[in-house]
């Protein structure tokens, strides 16, 4: 078991706090709209933090523009100077001055677990991409408790150099990640035979966790940062790391099976699946429905 708050949690009288930095999605497929979306819809509090916003829908980014960190700081810091933060994570943030100034901030709170998170960037242009990976390693990797990817992006980025035919493994770029600071990385994604996926918890010495998955046929946007988020807000309210792994991982998969289009472009993941009305309940019952965000139905979705 590994437990990532310190303290053990009090009588709470309110939800635990995430604050989290990433960019504004007009779409709501990903960005800040997931992030508030999923964080709230597991019962913790969230607390975003606009470092940007995207040009984009359902289907593709056309562009992005970075906010001034001076605006990323001021944000952050009034809020922090105001409410108790259980867990920090981070997503695109847009430029390596976002990056500096959210560094500094983490350092400053360095009591609260880092959730980072690496979106596909090929959208991007390859200068850009390459200074914002840069100072991504630089400066945040070395504070951050969890770092979250998908298996090709995170390959990509961390072992640019692999040569071998095997493709890496998660404790491969688990190891890589540990070189630059990481303690424990959460790569999804990862292809297995007969159209499953696997999503594995590793650390450099192990693997804590996995969960595999059958591949949906579908393109979904958003999915990495509901995973993220989901996983940043169970941490937050005291479950150990396996635990939100798993936990963080059944509410994805339960948001992409009701995952839906509201647009042209991909389908978006239903965050709030579970105020939906259960089509079977009966039209004469006097019990108030009720939805516990850590009692999940068993995981039989088929991907």
């Amino acid at each position: 078991m590994v437990s990532l708050i310190d303290e053990e949690p009090t009588q709470a009288t309110h939800p635990a706090c995430v604050m989290v930095f990433n960019a504004n999605d007009p779409s709501g497929a990903g960005g800040l709209a997931a992030d508030v979306t999923a964080i709230a819809s597991v019962g913790a509090h969230p607390l975003p933090i606009v470092t940007g916003a995207y040009a984009r829908d359902t289907a593709e980014i056309f562009d992005h523009f970075a906010f001034d960190e001076d605006a990323v700081t001021e944000q952050a810091r009034a809020a922090l100077e105001d409410v108790q933060v259980q867990v920090i994570k981070v997503g695109f943030v847009g430029s390596p001055e976002n990056l500096s100034v959210i560094a500094g901030i983490a350092a400053d709170y360095a009591d609260a677990p880092l959730i980072a998170y690496m979106p596909d960037l090929s959208w991007w242009d390859e200068v850009q991409i390459d200074l914002y990976l840069d100072a991504f390693k630089e400066l945040i990797l070395p504070q951050t408790t969890v770092l979250v990817g998908n298996h090709s992006t995170l390959w990509r980025w961390l072992l640019p150099d692999w040569s071998t035919e095997r493709s890496p493994g998660a404790r491969d770029i688990a190891r890589a990640a540990q070189e630059l600071g990481v303690s424990y990385t959460l790569v999804t994604g990862i292809p297995l035979p007969d159209q499953f996926i696997d999503n594995v918890l590793a650390s450099s010495l192990a693997v804590l966790a996995s969960e595999k998955f059958e591949r949906f046929e579908a393109v979904f946007s958003g999915a990495g940062d509901t995973l993220s988020a989901a996983l940043a807000a169970l941490l937050a309210s005291g479950d150990d790391l396996a635990e939100s792994f798993t936990e963080a991982l059944s509410y994805l998969d339960r948001c992409l099976e009701g995952g839906f289009r509201p647009g042209m472009g991909h389908i978006v993941p239903d965050r709030l699946f579970w105020a939906l009305p259960e089509e079977d309940t009966e039209a004469d019952s006097d019990e108030p429905s009720s939805f516990s965000t850590l009692d999940f139905p068993s995981n039989d979705t088929k991907h």
